[in-house]
């Protein structure tokens, strides 16, 4: 699995603040839907199909999702993880303490090349402030909620 899709898991994951409910997951479990019902039939050479005034209705992937609130998700985690002084809304190499991941220089260069930074991959200050950027812009866009100040 990518770096971002650790991060991304650690945080949409099954143990997020929806119980496992995140739409965009491929586990989560689909919504129950109806189903129209199909006329009953007259003989058995006509085969069953709906009326043809029934409504289409959506597949449950195409349901809307949910979104997450990122910062309240890992608020809630350095809540829990209580002595850890850590300073996750502005440190890439903080967020990655913070969801257990290795936050080791090779971690962060191959989080850079997935999400294209373009460069030196050296570790310095610029990598980390785009790293930990690009991660929030990500996040939202797999269905976190980001406030502009964690992304800009």
């Amino acid at each position: 699995m990518s770096i971002f899709g650790k991060i991304k898991t650690a945080i949409f994951g099954e143990h997020g603040p929806l119980g496992g409910q995140f739409s965009g997951r491929k586990d989560a479990p689909a919504a129950p839907t109806s189903a129209p019902v199909a006329p009953p039939q007259t003989t058995a050479a006509e085969p069953s199909s709906p009326p043809p005034a029934a409504p289409a209705l959506p597949a449950p992937a195409s349901a809307p999702a949910q979104a997450v609130d990122v910062e309240a998700v890992l608020t809630g985690i350095a809540q829990r993880k209580g002595g850890q002084d850590l300073n996750w809304r502005s440190s890439i190499v903080d967020l990655m303490k913070l969801l257990d991941l290795d936050s080791s220089l090779a971690n962060r260069k191959e989080l850079a090349t997935e999400l294209g930074y373009s460069g030196a991959k050296d570790g310095s200050a610029e990598m980390n402030i785009w790293l930990h950027k690009a991660v929030m812009r990500e996040l939202e866009k797999n269905g976190g909620t980001v406030p502009a100040g964690l992304k800009d």
